[in-house]
């Protein structure tokens, strides 16, 4: 009789706050099912240790776990990876060589940074997940595997989806379950958790004084629980006895709390810098700031503040707006969908009768 994996081993994800305690119910109840699953949230979270928990909470459990950085790879080489390559099939392909989808038959496998594929790579993992086989590069012989495909990404697919870059019909077959990991500013109550395992799996002995886990509760930790490791396994390097004191943290985690009454100012001229960019025509929106946003360097406010900022040079005129951010008149409706979407639209009718500028700075930030 197989044994059930969820009574062999503890569960791989720390942290007892209520948004923790419902994803390892999540994780157990994706465990059940053999359904794709999609797994986001931001870099350092740990999305792969959820797929780890869903597979360890499977009846595939007795098969092999098999990850695959989609990142890390060109589109060559990874398509190599998934699907293998027969001898002779390209310059430098000496032997056969099985793809790891095939390496993880009867198991998982776990696609991570799945938003960064290509479009043609999109394509052929379409494929394999409509039917289910795999047809190595160069070879004429397709082969029919039993997989189940976890994937994961720190993109928003949707927004990649609107943009053309990423297929609707593969979010739609990777998404049947779809899991959010909370960032780990989200739980600061994890934390005392977190830093208890972490010096418990290094073999220290070590604890926090009162005062140095206080600012690593108000610290934004935006590279999360890695980030967090980081900090704790320099911080005992440093300790020069038993405790670790506020000197021995990182100066940003020292001055945690000074930094949360700065931060509006930084985004003020954050904002500054990128509209005198777009201006200068150094930069144009959907080639620099875009991509910003994309990858969370921009935050909505830091958007508004933008938008804010053209909308005073144009007297709140959004078409002239496009031009001022480098942008066709084509570009519209993509614009104004943009920022409906992301909560960062500005009323312009703040800036038609030339509002002073205390009063836009006011209305701006309670938006």
């Amino acid at each position: 009789m197989q044994k059930d994996p969820e009574a062999e081993s503890p569960s791989l994800l720390m942290g007892s706050s209520r948004q923790m305690t419902m994803v390892r119910e999540l994780a157990r109840r994706a465990g059940v099912s053999d359904a794709k699953a999609l797994i986001t949230g931001e870099s350092g979270v740990g999305k792969d240790l959820v797929a780890r928990e869903i597979h360890a909470r499977s009846r595939r459990a007795h098969g092999r776990f098999v990850p695959v950085n989609c990142a890390g790879l060109a589109e060559s080489l990874l398509e190599s990876e998934l699907f293998g390559h027969v001898r002779g099939s390209f310059t430098g392909a000496y032997r056969d060589r099985r793809g790891k989808i095939q390496e993880a038959d009867g198991g998982t496998l776990f696609l991570d940074e799945v938003g960064e594929m290509s479009l043609r790579m999109q394509a052929m993992l379409l494929r394999f997940l409509e039917n289910g086989e795999v047809q190595s590069v160069g070879d004429q012989v397709l082969r029919r595997v039993n997989v189940r495909v976890i994937a994961a990404t720190n993109r928003n697919l949707a927004e990649r989806v609107a943009s053309g870059e990423f297929r609707e019909d593969l979010l739609y077959r990777l998404s049947v379950i779809h899991m959010v990991i909370p960032p780990l500013r989200e739980r600061p109550g994890d934390i005392p958790e977190l830093v208890a395992h972490i010096l418990q799996n290094g073999g220290h002995s070590l604890r926090f004084s009162a005062e140095a886990m206080r600012a690593m509760g108000q610290h934004r930790w935006p590279g999360n629980v890695r980030e967090l490791q980081n900090v704790v396994e320099q911080a005992v390097w440093l300790a020069s006895g038993n405790t670790i004191q506020l000197d021995d943290l990182p100066e940003a985690v020292r001055t945690a709390g000074r930094n949360l009454v700065t931060r509006h100012e930084r985004r003020r001229q954050l904002a500054d810098n990128l509209f005198d960019a777009l201006r200068s025509g150094n930069f144009t929106f959907w080639e620099h700031v875009y991509p910003l946003f994309l990858s969370r360097d921009l935050t909505r406010h830091d958007i508004r503040e933008l938008v804010s900022r053209g909308l005073s040079a144009t007297k709140g005129n959004y078409r002239t707006l496009l031009k001022l951010f480098g942008m066709s008149p084509d570009d519209y409706h993509r614009f104004h969908n943009f920022l409906a979407a992301h909560d960062c639209k500005v009323d312009f009718r703040a800036f038609r009768n030339g509002a002073p500028a205390a009063r836009r700075r006011s209305e701006v930030t309670t938006v």
